[in-house]
């Protein structure tokens, strides 16, 4: 079955470009111009990946991520021509999984398309077995078959990332992983020493769950060697 797309895009060329590319290579293709009718076909049908640009008219796609990730975890991959947005809607956590800059090449977002849509369902696929599946550490809950976490009976939203790092941790919670291990298990990538994505990532992350983000209880840091569950 094919994956399917939700291309947000208000330039017209260049959607129909995408658009033309992807059908061919095999991609179920809905292509919107503006961002609430974006948010009306999200409504309707579930996609396994969405292309956005953050420049649209009616509701910006900054706007659009935002409401998605209330109720969704689908992978997104930002199309934009501004890096400084870019680094904007990842590092304020925002919940975009991967961005490509305009221009670029129809090879390249293809690839990008793929590993993301890869990632999305080897997660899904390989939740590991547990009782109810519920793992409880002291006031959070994690939820593993829906995919939520409580902390004393009050849901945190997390973006995509955040839920499987705190996943990660919470379900090995002796172990001690790098941030090459992190990356390469959340992201599903080879590292290469950017540890800007981990720390924004973790930052984010420890606003959530903790109490005092300062004073972490949960994501403990092993200075030089990476994190760990804390202890209670």
């Amino acid at each position: 079955m094919a994956s399917s797309i939700l291309l947000v895009e208000d330039d017209a060329a260049i959607g129909e470009m995408i658009e033309s590319y992807l059908t061919m290579e095999g991609f179920d293709v809905v292509h919107v111009k503006d961002g609430e009718e974006a948010l009306e076909r999200f409504a309707q049908c579930q996609y396994d990946l969405v292309l956005l640009d953050l420049m649209l008219p009616k509701l910006s796609g900054m706007d659009f991520l935002k409401e998605i990730r209330e109720k969704s975890h689908v992978p997104v991959l930002i199309v934009s021509a501004k890096d400084g947005e870019v680094d904007k809607a990842l590092g304020l956590g925002f919940g975009a999984d991967d961005y490509i800059t305009k221009p670029f090449s129809m090879i390249e977002l293809t690839a990008r398309v793929k590993a993301a849509i890869r990632r999305a369902t080897a997660y899904v696929g390989q939740q590991p077995a547990q009782p109810n599946g519920i793992v409880q550490v002291h006031e959070l809950t994690l939820n593993l078959d829906h995919l939520t976490v409580d902390k004393n009976g009050e849901e945190i939203k997390l973006t995509a990332k955040e839920l499987q790092i705190l996943k990660l941790l919470m379900t090995n919670p002796k172990k001690v992983f790098t941030k090459q291990h992190i990356f390469n298990s959340v992201w599903n990538d080879e590292y290469y020493g950017d540890e800007n994505v981990i720390n924004v990532h973790m930052s984010r992350l420890r606003e959530k769950i903790e109490d005092n983000p300062s004073e972490p209880r949960y994501i403990k840091t092993l200075w030089g060697i990476g994190y760990r569950l804390g202890e209670f």
